[in-house]
């Protein structure tokens, strides 16, 4: 698994509040850190913007490594349809956004590590691959294990709402994708400028 250096705060800090649901210092301190974060970024080119929203999108997504978010745009470019939806759908399906989507966990860095531990399934069987890519009608299920788990206590109460292209059993502790996740129904805490993100990589 690699290993990711930079603090979630910190990723905060620096691009705006990227996950509902849990305290962040971004929240009463909306400037990046450092001695010089309160006299703010000042004013971005074109380009600045295009690498602040691909970075604030891949921080969102448990701060992916460059390598599987470059690949995932490449493989989106290629479908047919607006490339940029193609994108977010792509990252949508990923196993641990989904696991989070679900409120089984509190953070995408807390689903990814019940996926990396074997806590999660798939259509019954146990899946341990954060970037392992969902189809239509499959179903996840949180082992039994883990229901019983704070973390998973804290994500289920929390007030972030289910998207509507996920069907859950609360009974079951279970959710399937119904559809191919609609763009503009994935609950962002922020506007993701998928437009500079597709004109950064399509220079």
């Amino acid at each position: 698994m690699t290993k990711r250096l930079s603090s979630k705060h910190k990723i905060e800090r620096r691009y705006g509040v990227l996950w509902e649901g849990i305290k962040s210092p971004a929240q009463t301190r909306a400037y990046p850190a450092g001695q010089h974060g309160p006299k703010g970024l000042g004013k971005s080119s074109g380009y600045g913007q295009q690498v602040t929203a691909k970075q604030r999108l891949k921080g969102h997504y448990g701060n992916i490594t460059e390598k599987q978010f470059r690949n995932t745009y490449l493989e989106a470019s290629r479908l047919k349809g607006d490339c940029g939806e193609n994108f977010l759908a792509l990252l949508e399906r990923r196993l641990d956004a989904v696991v989070y989507r679900l409120k089984f966990a509190p953070t995408v860095f807390s689903a990814r590590q019940f996926v990396n531990h074997g806590h999660v399934l798939v259509n019954g069987k146990r899946v341990n691959i954060p970037s392992y890519r969902l189809k239509v009608g499959d179903i996840v299920t949180l082992g039994e294990k883990m229901r019983q788990n704070a973390l998973f206590a804290t994500a289920s109460g929390s007030s972030r709402q289910i998207p509507d292209y996920l069907s859950f059993d609360a009974s079951a502790c279970s959710g399937t994708l119904s559809y191919s996740p609609d763009p503009q129904r994935i609950p962002f805490p922020f506007d993701p400028h998928i437009n500079f993100v597709v004109e950064y990589y399509s220079r």
